[in-house]
């Protein structure tokens, strides 16, 4: 699925990050998200290769990356803490400033990487997410329930872990096919990366954590911005699918411009993971975007 891509390991303070680069031109990360790895991107990184120097990480934790135990504080796996990985690897990999993408939590990483290092990040482009605070200050009964694995996965330690642990592939379908529109949009040699990396009780452990810091420290870290007037420099595309987001929150668009000047929009007709179901547009709209 990478064919031309050479597969590197960067070590960042406290974790060793796997990724996938290929490609000339300006440096573009991007970031996946839960429950998947960086094989997300792979109908649309081929695509950009062309344009972009693509850089494809696993984020600490996920997929061949590795990490430190998550901590009390829950601070190991804050999306702060996160995209200072990145931003190591990318200095590491040459790239002082860069082009960023993000889907599902590898866009909450983007868009605190945006706000705490904005000399970095040239533009920003967020997949199929709005910022963790608007999230949670939406929240109703009817969300809760369409967004359960919120509040399940931040349960302190270690009843989701054991529950999920006691078959893991089930609970990784179970929640592929919750989000997805088009069903097969699954590639079997993704699919087969996913149950690779999600049969990991480290995986586990660690994915868990990220939920626990989205509940806790991630949402001080937006609220303390938010008090302080802190907003994303760069321009910000929101990509969004209509048959995932439609009945969660208002238009993301109407949600960004709380957080940055320069927001555009492009809504697609899929479900939750917009790279592999709609992979053609979405590939367009970045290409578009980060040339401009």
């Amino acid at each position: 699925m990478f064919h031309g891509f050479e597969t590197r390991k960067i070590q960042t303070r406290d974790a060793e990050i796997h990724l996938r680069m290929a490609g000339k031109g300006a440096p573009l990360l991007m970031l996946h998200g839960y429950p998947q790895t960086h094989v997300c991107w792979h109908a649309v990184a081929p695509a950009l290769k062309d344009d972009f120097t693509v850089v494809l990480p696993d984020l600490r934790g996920y997929g061949e990356s590795t990490g430190p135990d998550p901590d009390p504080a829950h601070r190991n796996y804050s999306k702060r803490v996160m995209a200072a990985d990145m931003v190591a690897m990318m200095a590491a990999l040459g790239h002082e400033s860069f082009h960023l993408a993000g889907h599902d939590r590898g866009g909450r990483v983007a868009y605190r990487l945006a706000l705490d290092h904005p000399k970095q990040v040239r533009r920003l482009a967020v997949l199929d997410i709005v910022p963790t605070l608007d999230v949670w200050e939406q929240m109703t009964w009817e969300s809760a329930l369409a967004t359960y694995h919120w509040p399940f996965l931040a349960v302190p330690a270690p009843l989701p872990e054991r529950l999920i642990g006691s078959d893991p592939i089930f609970y990784l379908h179970h929640l592929l096919q919750r989000w997805a529109a088009k069903k097969d949009c699954f590639h079997p040699d993704a699919l087969a990366a996913y149950e690779r990396s999600f049969s990991k009780p480290s995986v586990i452990a660690a994915t868990c954590a990220d939920y626990r810091a989205g509940a806790s420290v991630d949402l001080a870290d937006d609220r303390a911005d938010r008090e302080k007037g802190r907003r994303i420099a760069c321009p910000v595309l929101s990509i969004w699918s209509r048959d995932y987001l439609k009945d969660k929150i208002d238009t993301p668009s109407s949600v960004w411009r709380r957080w940055a000047e320069d927001v555009s929009e492009l809504p697609l007709d899929c479900g939750h993971f917009v790279a592999e179901e709609a992979p053609a547009e979405t590939a367009a709209a970045l290409r578009d975007f980060f040339i401009a």
